[in-house]
């Protein structure tokens, strides 16, 4: 298995630097709990989740209206628009830098399991997971060391 090691373009090391994410984080903030409203910059990580596996393989109009409807029961329209923003810098590379984003995110693990569950069944209301969609939801369990509670969780 190869290792790929990706550098963070200089002007997203600088806006994570100086986003309000990284602030709230360094913090240890309290973080939103299922039911309650997500700040602005959990919006983000979410819609970067779910778009990141959603483009994957390429994005469909049935995945685009998927994205659109997670973003307004959010209201992070502006939060989505952050997250395409930062997967068109350069498509080629998006997922790895999204890997290396969300791994310096400093969420609370049932948080981020959360996420990445909301994810899984948002991508399963189209009808179908690929095989490329579940083993990057699956490698974003492993950067997490959540891969054994997502497994069990998608089949419980």
């Amino acid at each position: 298995m190869a290792v790929v090691v990706v550098q963070l373009p200089f002007r997203w090391q600088q806006r994570l630097a100086e986003s309000p994410l990284s602030a709230a984080a360094k913090q240890a903030a309290p973080h939103s709990k299922p039911g309650q409203a997500m700040s602005s910059e959990e919006k983000k990580i979410f819609l970067l989740l779910q778009s990141i596996i959603f483009q994957y393989h390429g994005l469909d109009d049935a995945e685009q209206q998927l994205l659109q409807q997670s973003a307004q029961e959010l209201q992070g329209l502006a939060e989505l628009g952050w997250a395409q923003e930062f997967i068109g810098e350069d498509y080629l590379t998006a997922f790895d830098r999204a890997r290396v984003f969300l791994q310096s995110i400093d969420l609370p693990a049932d948080t981020k399991l959360e996420y990445l569950y909301r994810v899984w069944q948002s991508n399963n209301a189209k009808g179908y997971i690929t095989e490329m969609e579940a083993t990057a939801m699956l490698r974003l369990a492993r950067d997490w060391k959540l891969e054994g509670e997502l497994v069990k969780r998608v089949r419980g």
